[in-house]
């Protein structure tokens, strides 16, 4: 069983969000940095997928013309086996990614990268659902808080915390980096 690390939308667009926080991003690019380090001893293929969406236009920070669409400040440099460029909240659509994972006979996907709760879980769901094995790297994901329609705020760790209750055991197995390093080093 191969495996490899999907690094989901860690790009710099959102930094020019209004909820954008720092609360959670040191020990989020630690996780994702241990991921990426690990991948690369292990030769683990990594691949990279941007969010790039709405108008074609500076202003916008996930156009790509507005210089944002890169690797957000902090995140380890590396060389990406695959880099796809995706305009929907799963990875997998429209992309190729799909086709990359079966001619790469990869079974096992590792994920982490921004939202936790928008583009990460939804490519967890949907890769789970098109037959491949994955492990949720949440300690590798960052969100943020989010304002309720009663007006109160979710917290960005309750997120998580709902993240993990709904994808376990049903689409992935929760991970820290080192379990999902071990786990794909166990399975090729």
């Amino acid at each position: 069983m191969s495996s490899c690390l999907l690094v989901i939308d860690v790009q710099e667009s959102f930094r020019q969000r209004p909820y954008f926080s720092t609360e959670n991003l040191e020990p989020f690019l630690a996780a994702q940095n241990a991921l990426i380090h690990g991948c690369e001893a292990r030769r683990i293929p990594i691949v990279r997928i941007f969010h790039s969406d709405g108008p074609e236009q500076v202003d916008n920070p996930f156009a790509q013309v507005s210089g944002h669409v890169r690797p957000l400040d902090g995140l380890a440099t590396f060389q990406a086996a695959a880099q796809f460029l995706k305009s929907r909240h799963s990875a997998l659509v429209g992309t190729g990614l799909d086709v990359w994972l079966v001619r790469n006979n990869i079974s096992r996907i590792l994920v982490g990268g921004i939202r936790t709760e928008q583009c990460c879980e939804t490519t967890t769901r949907h890769a789970s659902d098109l037959g491949w094995e994955v492990d949720y790297v949440s300690a590798a994901t960052l969100t943020f808080d989010m304002d309720m329609p009663d007006g109160g705020i979710l917290r960005a760790d309750d997120i998580v915390r709902r993240t993990e209750t709904v994808l376990r055991g049903r689409f992935a197995t929760l991970c820290t980096p080192e379990e999902a390093l071990h786990r794909a080093r166990e399975h090729g």
